[in-house]
């Protein structure tokens, strides 16, 4: 039997943060600073914060995902992940950037990004893709993975890892002189020859002293884009894949992003560092959470 679509549960309060521990500009007002029109490169500093940053959200990440199973509701999700970054002396970027009102964002099936944790209890054979945002020493680290609940049907099971192999094979094109247009190239590749759609709606982006800052990363080629990767930037790649149409549509909490068939959809992320002939995961290895057990 299908499962019915994903609805929407009761929204908790948002989540303290201990006045001790540094904000992003946005923590009180909601209002992110001014877009910066470039990802500026890094020092050997701001590096080093960015490492830290990202080595934060790595970890936060990986504590929620072995919390994830049938019965587990996304608001305790949700509840690990503040406690986790508020552990670390870290403040969780997504709070009250623009309004959102969780520490983290928690996609289950046909919900492609930015779903609000909630009441809804996971169940046997949802997949869900638990995204992680951290704000310390001033830098944001920004990872997500998508992973079963409980045992998946094959289709899932394909989805997952092919959306993993985007990304992988996406990280492998970049280096200091390529053209961002080849992510896009070989994710769109990648997933159509699989049977799958790209979402359009939505892309990967600088990041750094601000969570979100030009490059936009599309996944998707784009052939008229001719801006170049350069060493020392920053910025995620996060392909988001679905079995059936790419169109979104966004529920009234304004924030939510379904697939406009309800098919499932499937994402992965990580934050990189231009090297100078190649690349640096920030934000974890090469190793998928759900090829780990």
């Amino acid at each position: 039997m299908k499962k019915p679509p994903v609805s929407a549960g009761i929204v908790s309060p948002s989540r303290a943060v201990p006045v001790q521990i540094a904000r992003p500009e946005y923590a009180g007002s909601g209002v992110p600073g001014p877009y910066k029109l470039s990802c500026v490169k890094e020092t050997d500093d701001q590096i080093a914060r960015m490492r830290k940053a990202g080595r934060f959200a790595r970890e936060v990440l990986d504590t929620v995902l072995a919390e994830v199973r049938p019965g587990i509701s996304t608001d305790e999700l949700d509840l690990i992940a503040h406690e986790r970054i508020i552990a670390l002396g870290a403040y969780p970027s997504p709070l009250n950037y623009m309004g959102f009102p969780k520490s983290i964002c928690t996609s289950v099936d046909e919900v492609v990004v930015h779903g609000i944790p909630d009441s809804r209890w996971l169940v046997e054979g949802d997949i869900v893709n638990c995204d992680v945002t951290v704000f310390a020493d001033g830098m944001h680290g920004d990872c997500s993975e998508t992973v079963f609940v409980g045992k998946v049907d094959a289709g899932a099971q394909k989805l997952v890892e092919v959306a993993w192999e985007c990304l992988i094979q996406a990280i492998d094109v970049v280096r200091p002189g390529r053209l961002f247009n080849q992510i896009g190239l070989v994710i769109e590749n990648h997933a159509r020859e699989n049977g799958f759609s790209i979402v359009r709606e939505f892309t990967g982006h600088g990041i750094g002293e601000s969570f979100h800052m030009s490059p936009y990363i599309a996944h998707f080629y784009e052939p008229d884009n001719t801006a170049k990767i350069e060493e020392g930037m920053t910025f995620t790649i996060e392909p988001m894949i679905s079995e059936g149409v790419a169109e979104c549509l966004i529920w009234p909490d304004k924030w939510t992003a379904v697939t406009a068939d309800l098919a499932r959809s499937a994402q992965f992320e990580h934050t990189l560092l231009v090297t100078r002939d190649g690349v640096e995961i920030l934000t974890g290895g090469r190793t998928p959470w759900f090829l780990r057990k």
